[in-house]
């Protein structure tokens, strides 16, 4: 009866438990449901440029895919994202594999293991928030990634107003979320979560990655960065899913072995332009027309891959071409930004009718000073690298926010407000690009203001086009770049049609004809000498904004010109053609710096076109650190074109050769030759470089590290590489590097181990090879799996001995076409009768034999000629230097095609 008894009672406890988890089961549903609700609400309705009541629209409306990739172009924080756009609008069309928004945790068929955390790049307005919420919503409304059970949305611009409380992760998802307060810590564990952090390049917090604080519990209270941090590791819900977005300066804050994949969103493709502009538009003829303005208009077209320059596009030609008088269509950066400057007050004082110029009295006193304040905070901040600002940062330069609200109707187009979850308010512009065009404008007006003068370090500016001078030469010192927008908006503001537009927001500040050359002057002749060639590139667009397309026309009748080599170009035409050539759809079979008539400043600036080339040859050009970057963004690009590099002559120092290095070991890497020859490398460099080499060894084929010393130690590291079957190197050309017979003795042991791949060997001029070094050198040559067919000795101190080895070797060996054992005194008779019994044997398919300067006798011609009679294959034999009389080689004459004598 008391077993009865327990039996019932363990049923009945059975039949409790069961109940209580499937009310648990309910109650975790009910909660996913509301997040559900909660986060459709939030993602289903987007704005545009404008943050005002009732403006909001429905993103399903008006979102276009993304042209999202894997991997990334090159470096991410070496270059202006302009130019990052630039490089994307030209390659668009060559990958055949975007990536879905929604597809970026899912394996590829080649791909092993899982996708954890997802790192997604961007330029600033190309459209990674509208990706996060587009996934976010089709999540919600349950049609797409139904696998994932809780998506977190959270904002860096948020997370910063907490950055100094301590939270645990489960009261972190209550805060931000709170229809997840009902969510435990026992729920969450069986969950599989996604969570979603936006705007990397919005943090204020510090991701310390190298700190060993570990918080494994999500109970466990701790900074907000270190939750962060522990769960990018894995250390916290190690099997949640993470995906972070952001620009490309703040890429490099997560270590590259805590991302599972690199994504890249590369914006509009020009069909997805296209569509947008019908999508937003509505009216086919007249998307029809912008579009077409668009297209004719290279910078614009290019800009256009940002969603957000669209849509700053699309307001202000919708709003010209739907006026009676429209005027001129916008065709540099600075007239669109100028035009859409007017849209905005236009919507606020109703006084702007198409293309009419617009009077001082337009432009009310408060609307002045109020874009005068946001444009002193956009140039504070973009010195500064920030793009979000919180009360405080306005406070400093005189913003009142709620009179700018009254009296300023751009604000709420140009300037947005967002209140946060927290009720505090973050401000941004629009657009990075809005910032720096603000910025511009108040540098114009206010040029002598002490901040300015702060800036450039300098007194008071004299004239118009010294201050523009003093701001270039600031810029172009930049290594990324990032004033690089900024002084092309500064430079199109001197544009009389664009100080007409601003009217009295710029003041009575007119460029006259004598100050307008003196700008052009100044940027035409500007030196660059210790400036990356990529930065010098953007005087020609600076050009290209002051209305002087002199430059541009030249390079263009000079790319159409057959005799290319015979004009001489100056420093700023090298700097278009390099851009021209950069951004060319057609991929250069060559780009040989000595080839152009120029100086040899200007030969640098042609360095960037090696982004768009197959073969690069930049011999004896002195190349500096920031030409070797270049060259090495060329290696890291994707996809990178460059299948063959030529340094030599340059002496790349440490530096250069770790840039060099790190081009080297990127995926992207194609390149199959490469010519380090008399490049005064030192054993540093030596070790970077065949290091790095083991990063593509699929396929680098041809390796010249001639005439730079190498010591055993390095020789021994290049030998690990040669011993690795994997390594394909068919050529490797090691003259004059000072080999020791014991890094022979190496060499010789490496090779016989890998023999099948390499065919042709150059060691000339290495005077300490021995006896020794070359027995051992020549047991390779042994293997039926030698396919050597070149073999380069020249200048070796050989002796008969040397040659002895040789010939035995060569008598297993059918692959040898070109022999060379010229400049070897200790050679003499005896040591050519050793080679010639190889000469006579059916084996032997020998072409070209070099033996000039061996002091040879006419019993070397008699030995040679008899060898030869039975020899079918010798065409080129060159007895040179050897003192020998025409009687001696008169008997070859007949045996070789070629003898030089």
């Amino acid at each position: 009866m008391m077993t009865e008894n327990r039996f019932t009672f363990s049923e009945n406890k059975v039949t409790v438990f069961m109940f209580l988890c499937v009310s648990a089961d309910v109650g975790l549903q009910q909660v996913l449901e509301e997040h559900k609700i909660s986060l459709r609400r939030r993602c289903e309705c987007v704005t545009e440029g404008s943050d005002e009541t009732g403006s909001k629209t429905l993103l399903n409306r008006i979102y276009t895919d993304l042209y999202i990739t894997e991997g990334w172009s090159e470096e991410v924080n070496t270059q202006h994202e302009v130019k990052q756009l630039e490089r994307a609008s030209k390659i668009q069309n060559l990958h055949d594999s975007p990536i879905r928004c929604h597809d970026i945790f899912k394996s590829f068929p080649n791909q092993h293991g899982a996708i954890r955390v997802v790192l997604t790049n961007g330029v600033a307005g190309v459209g990674k928030t509208f990706s996060v919420q587009k996934f976010t919503l089709d999540w919600a409304e349950g049609l797409e990634n139904q696998d994932v059970s809780v998506v977190v949305l959270l904002s860096f611009r948020e997370l910063n107003l907490i950055r100094d409380q301590q939270h645990s992760l489960l009261s972190l998802l209550h805060v931000f979320h709170p229809t997840l307060q009902k969510l435990t810590a026992e729920q969450l564990a069986v969950c599989k979560l996604l969570f979603i952090f936006d705007g990397l390049d919005e943090s204020r917090l510090s991701l310390d990655f190298s700190s060993s604080q570990l918080v494994s519990a999500v109970t466990q209270k701790s900074s907000v960065n270190v939750l962060l941090t522990n769960l990018i590791r894995g250390n916290l819900l190690p099997s949640a899913l993470i995906w972070i977005t952001t620009r490309p300066a703040a890429a490099n804050q997560i270590p590259p072995s805590c991302v599972s994949r690199a994504t890249e969103v590369r914006g509009f493709t020009d069909a997805q332009k296209e569509e947008y502009f019908r999508r937003r538009v509505g009216d086919e003829k007249l998307s029809s027309r912008i579009i077409s303005h668009i297209q004719t208009c290279r910078s614009l077209h290019i800009m256009c891959g940002i969603p957000v320059f669209c849509w700053i596009t699309a307001t202000v030609l919708e709003n010209m071409l739907t006026s009676e008088q429209r005027g001129e269509l916008p065709k540099t950066m600075t007239d669109m930004y100028s035009h859409f400057l007017l849209v905005q007050t236009k919507r606020k004082n109703n006084k702007y009718h198409g293309g009419h110029a617009r009077t001082s009295q337009e432009l009310t006193k408060a609307d002045k000073e109020v874009l005068l304040k946001l444009g002193r905070l956009a140039f504070e901040h973009l010195v500064k690298g920030n793009i979000m600002f919180y009360q405080e940062d306005l406070e400093q330069c005189g913003l009142d926010v709620i009179e700018a609200s009254v009296y300023s109707g751009v604000c709420t187009e140009i300037f947005k407000r967002e209140n946060l979850i927290f009720q505090q308010p973050v401000y941004c512009f629009v657009h990075l690009s809005i910032q720096e065009f603000l910025a511009a404008v108040y540098c114009y007006t206010q040029r002598n203001t002490e901040l300015l003068r702060s800036f450039l370090g300098k007194n008071k500016s004299k004239s118009l086009d010294d201050f523009l001078n003093q701001i270039m030469v600031k810029s172009l010192s930049s290594k990324n770049g990032h004033l690089d927008l900024f002084v092309r908006f500064l430079h199109g503001l001197t544009v009389e049609s664009n100080q007409n537009l601003l009217g009295s927001l710029v003041g009575q500040r007119k460029t006259g004809p004598t100050t307008r050359q003196k700008i052009i002057k100044n940027l035409k002749e500007m030196n660059t000498d210790k400036i990356s060639p990529d930065r010098s590139i953007n005087i020609f667009h600076c050009l290209v904004e002051i209305n002087d397309l002199s430059v541009y026309q030249e390079i263009q009748k000079f790319l159409k010109s057959k005799k290319k080599s015979e004009k001489k170009l100056s420093e700023i035409q090298c700097s278009a053609l390099a851009y021209m050539l950069q951004m060319s759809e057609e991929i250069m079979d060559e780009l040989d710096l000595k080839k152009y008539s120029t100086s040899n400043e200007g030969r640098l600036r042609l360095i960037p076109a090696v982004r768009n080339c197959r073969k690069a040859r930049f011999v004896r050009c002195e190349l500096s650190d920031t030409h070797c970057e270049v060259v090495a963004s060329s290696l890291r690009a994707n996809p990178s074109h460059l299948t063959e590099l030529d340094l030599s002559c340059n002496k790349l120092g440490d530096c250069g050769v770790k840039l060099l290095c790190d081009g080297l070991e990127s995926s992207n890497c194609k390149l199959e030759i490469l010519r380090l020859a008399d490049c005064s490398l030192s054993e540093t460099s030596c070790v970077s470089l065949v290091s790095s080499m083991k990063s593509s060894p699929s396929y680098l084929t041809e390796l010249d590290i001639s005439k730079n010393k190498l010591t055993d130690d390095v020789v021994k590291k290049l030998c690990n590489f040669l011993k690795n079957t994997t390594y394909k190197l068919k050529t490797l050309r090691l003259w004059g590097c000072s080999l020791s017979e014991r890094s022979c003795t190496l060499l010789g042991s490496a090779l016989k181990s890998n023999p099948s791949h390499l065919t042709e060997l150059d060691l000339s001029q290495n005077k300490d090879l021995g006896n020794a070094g070359a027995d051992e050198l020549f047991g390779f040559l042994k293997s039926p799996l030698c396919k050597l067919s070149i073999l380069k000795l020249r200048g070796c101190s050989l002796s008969e001995i040397s040659c002895s080895s040789l010939a035995s070797a060569l008598k297993s060996n059918q692959h040898l076409t070109e022999l060379d054992l010229s400049d070897n005194k200790d050679l003499k008779d005896s040591g050519v009768k050793e080679l010639c019994g190889f000469l006579q044997m059916s084996v032997c398919k020998l072409q070209t034999l070099k033996l000039w300067g061996c002091r040879l006798s006419e019993i070397s011609c008699s030995s040679l000629a008899s060898a030869l009679k039975s020899n079918q294959h010798l065409t080129e034999l060159d007895l040179s230097q050897n003192n020998l009389e025409d009687p001696d080689v008169h008997q070859l004459k007949d045996l070789v095609k070629t003898l030089k004598k």
